[in-house]
Formats: C-alpha cells, structure tokens, sequence
C-alpha cells in the first residue's frame, strides 16, 4: 500500500510531464520533478518524443530570433519623404 502511495506521487500523467518538459527549458526543476520526468519518460516514449521535438523548435526559434534580419530596412530619402507625404495626407 505505502510502494503504491509513492508510485502513485512519482508518476505523472502525459499532460504534467508535457509541462515539467516545457518547464525544463525555461526553469531548473526540483529534484522531485526530475525523478518524476525520468520515470515517465522511462515508460512513455511519446513523452521522450515530445521532449526532443520540443528541444528542436525551442532552438530553431531561438536561432530565427538570434539572427540578423535578411532584409534591408534603410529607406533612402526619397523614400522617406515619399512615405511621410503619404502620411500627411491623411
């Protein structure tokens, strides 16, 4: 009865691993919660994917955020004045 008690706190279910997932990347987690995330990881491999999918896009954002634009964004005079006309004139 108590091994059962202990199980029952240590295993989460999908939808609180997803979030001790999401967490882990923002946050240091408490030792509790990284025993809990091991173990359901263990017997879950959707989690396990759904950790490394996450991991991907979390660099792949960081990397389009991180990185210089690709467009040119200075205007010439003309341009300027074109646009500050425009606005003017409403």
């Amino acid at each position: 009865m108590l091994l059962k008690k202990i199980m029952d706190k240590m295993i989460n279910s999908c939808k609180k691993t997803a979030e001790l997932i999401d967490k882990k990347f923002l946050t240091p987690l408490s030792i509790k919660e990284k025993v809990q995330l091991y173990i359901h990881k263990s017997m879950c491999k959707t989690c396990a994917a759904y950790e490394r999918q996450s991991k991907i896009i979390d660099n792949a954002v960081a990397k389009l955020f991180h990185s210089k634009p690709k467009i040119d964004t200075n205007l010439s005079k003309e341009r300027k004045q074109n646009i500050m006309d425009k606005i003017n004139k409403s």
